[in-house]
């Protein structure tokens, strides 16, 4: 980390990262105005995990096969620069690589979109930091229920 990125966070102004995010951010809506309708932005998804490593990729790879599977109605679109599913264009469920922000691991997360809403409390983000049979059961059901498939 440079000093200025130091300097940044002890400021509270943007680190490097955060401010190529929204750089990202800004250049994914212009292209989506641009697009014709609803354009399939599959490929632009798969290309973000392509560029992911370690990890960070072989988790993507994991989330998006079980988003597109368990709900086929929440549209892939990048978000951040970040793989994303949304429905009417709110982007419901995403995966944000730990690389992206220097991070600890790699978070799986839920907007408010989601229907995940259970009593006054509930978690909206969960770190991955292994896929196994369990994580796998857990998130097909979360993303199942935060679609309202569930």
């Amino acid at each position: 980390m440079t000093t200025t990125e130091n300097a940044d966070e002890r400021s509270g102004a943007f680190t490097a990262a955060e401010r190529d995010a929204m750089k990202e951010r800004a250049a994914e809506v212009k292209k989506q105005k641009r697009a014709s309708g609803k354009a399939d932005q599959t490929a632009d998804v798969l290309a973000k995990i392509a560029e992911m490593t370690g990890d960070d990729r072989d988790l993507a790879e994991h989330v998006h096969a079980v988003v597109t599977e368990v709900a086929p109605g929440l549209a892939p679109k990048t978000w951040y620069g970040m793989p994303g599913y949304a429905r009417a264009g709110k982007v419901v469920v995403f995966f944000q690589a730990a690389a992206k922000f220097q991070a600890r691991y790699p978070t799986l997360g839920f907007n408010d979109t989601a229907a995940l809403d259970d009593g006054a409390m509930w978690p909206t983000a969960f770190a991955l930091t292994a896929w196994d049979d369990a994580v796998e059961a857990r998130v097909r059901d979360l993303v199942a229920r935060a679609a309202g498939d569930a």
